[in-house]
């Protein structure tokens, strides 16, 4: 193997899982806010170290659902098993994992459930434990209904279509509203209707979709134009999408109530429009099958003893995002001003190492907001931030990363390199080989390689990054890694929202469609006072290549 490229590359220094990792245990002293309508009313977070064979043991609660066999029954069989499965969706609300520690919303309102159904049950042998299965959110009702989990434990706005399909346990559920949340800069908006011929960025088969369609019934027959959903690529969650609001890059969404006013508390920039209503006093609740009735009346009693609480975004939102490097507007002003600058090297070596030269921007503003200035601790230089031993590897050999030229050349040709020697296999899509290139630049192949060992280990894709790979990566090394992924494919969206191609089902851009993009990117920093530069200087005939 190549000298330099299996040590931690560029500026980055990855995190290593100890044994005895700290997590957070309840007790009962506090209560503890939840997002939407439960909380607990005698629970409080305390930290403790755990000894090595209980940090183990929490690991073993996270698994994939093809982990299991199928089954439907019902609490009788569930209770002899042991065993409880939870099917979860990754959010940085609900559920995430945090040095191989589940944490979260939906996690501790779990344990409590778990410690409901032990009530009397001291006999560690004879306790029943809550299994955490991640799905995709589309993925949670049709996976309930064929037996590949218990419940549904996120809380889903309860709708005619979802009844249809399984039953809710709602208990003493809180009304939820979905509600308008845009950026500060939005105006004109007085009421609900003033949503016709705007753009709204909602999360992809959500009620919020559902109920935004409804609307779109009553502006039509009032003759008035639609509103433009756009559903969100299915990677992101209603909370990187209120992240985008907060950033401006999308400018309208919706959202619950409660949870867009939790997420403000860190998200300074969003406005909440309590009185722009898409949808009013919904319920929401976890979902079981219909033919499993003693489970069902088992949460409904659960719920009944849970109470609305206020210090969930205090004590656990703060605690995990406090010190988050959340994304910023790639499309600010400035640094839509130096995205014109370096297009045109972006564009180049995008092409000459068969990237999408969005892509490549969107790794650049992640890593050094194109600031060619920037130094990191660790020696790494400029607007890819790389070390140069980095660059001066036999498999890169470029000279003189001081240079903006050289440093992006540099970067890139890594980049191509660390995809064309570890992630070469055909059976990786050309997104997932772009994903595992970006983590393995921020961690480095050796470490992404041993997330891909990790998720084979846990049933589940070691060829796709995106709820496969990412979840073996938190379990491994934290959040950092995700996060940088994460990142980066927002600012790509953000990119290619501008730029009027953003399909989800695109795997390239065509090379007859790249002087019509161009030119849209360039009017819309124009249309919002940018004053870009170097644009004359574009070569008309680059395109795109891309993953």
């Amino acid at each position: 193997m190549a000298k330099g490229f299996f040590y931690t590359p560029a500026r980055h220094h990855v995190c290593r899982l100890r044994t005895g990792a700290v997590y957070c245990r309840l007790t009962r002293s506090c209560i503890y806010h939840f997002i939407i309508f439960f909380a607990f009313s005698s629970a409080i977070v305390s930290d403790s170290r755990l000894r090595a064979e209980e940090s183990a043991e929490i690991l073993q609660d996270i698994f994939p659902a093809s982990v299991f066999e199928k089954a439907t029954d019902d609490l009788p069989v569930i209770m002899k098993r042991k065993w409880i499965r939870a099917l979860v969706t990754f959010s940085k609300t609900d559920f995430f994992l945090d040095k191989g520690q589940p944490k979260g919303f939906q996690v501790e309102y779990l344990k409590q459930y778990e410690n409901f159904l032990n009530k009397g049950r001291k006999r560690r042998d004879l306790r029943v434990r809550i299994i955490f299965i991640p799905v995709p959110f589309e993925r949670l009702i049709p996976d309930l209904i064929e037996g590949k989990g218990d419940i549904a434990a996120t809380f889903l706005t309860i709708t005619p279509e979802r009844r249809k399909k399984v039953a809710f346990a709602a208990g003493n559920s809180l009304s939820v509203d979905e509600i308008v949340v845009t950026g500060k800069k939005v105006q004109g908006l007085k009421s609900i209707q003033d949503l016709s011929g705007r753009t709204v960025y909602v999360l992809k088969q959500s009620s919020y979709a559902e109920h935004l369609r409804e609307l779109n019934q009553e502006l039509k027959a009032a003759g008035k134009p639609p509103v433009n959903i756009r559903e969100a690529d299915s990677r992101l969650r209603t909370e990187d999408i209120l992240e985008m609001v907060n950033a401006d890059v999308v400018t309208i969404t919706v959202a619950d109530d409660i949870k867009a006013k939790l997420w403000s508390e860190v998200l300074p920039d969003l406005v909440i429009r309590n009185d722009l209503k898409v949808h009013s006093n919904g319920s929401i609740g976890w979902a079981v099958r219909k033919n499993n009735p003693e489970l069902l009346n088992s949460l409904k009693q659960f719920t009944r003893r849970v109470k609305k609480g206020t210090l969930f975004g205090n004590i656990v939102l703060k605690r995990y995002y406090k010190d988050t490097r959340w994304i910023r507007n790639p499309l600010a002003k400035t640094e839509c001003n130096e995205f014109c600058r370096f297009m045109a090297l972006f564009r180049k070596y995008g092409k000459l190492y068969n990237f999408d030269y969005l892509a490549i921007a969107a790794q650049a503003f992640q890593e050094s907001g194109f600031d060619q200035s920037r130094r990191s601790h660790r020696g790494a230089i400029g607007i890819m931030q790389l070390l140069p031993s980095t660059a001066s590897d036999p498999n890169v050999r470029i000279p003189d990363i001081e240079n903006v030229e050289n440093n992006i050349h540099a970067g890139v040709k890594y980049l191509a390199f660390i995809r064309d020697r570890y992630f070469s296999d055909p059976v990786i899509s050309d997104e997932d080989r772009l994903a595992f290139s970006w983590a393995a630049y921020n961690a480095g192949p050796r470490n992404v390689r041993r997330m891909q060992l990790q998720a084979r280990r846990m049933g589940l894709n070691p060829n796709k990054w995106f709820q496969n790979v990412e979840y073996a990566a938190m379990k491994l090394v934290g959040r950092e890694t995700v996060r940088y992924v994460a990142n980066i494919y927002k600012y790509y969206i953000a990119y290619k929202l501008v730029g009027g191609i953003l399909d989800d089902k695109e795997q390239q851009t065509p090379w007859r469609q790249q002087d019509e993009q161009d030119h849209k990117i360039r009017h819309t920093m124009q249309f919002r006072n940018f004053k870009p530069q170097g644009v004359r200087n574009f070569t008309k005939s680059a395109a795109l290549s891309g993953d």
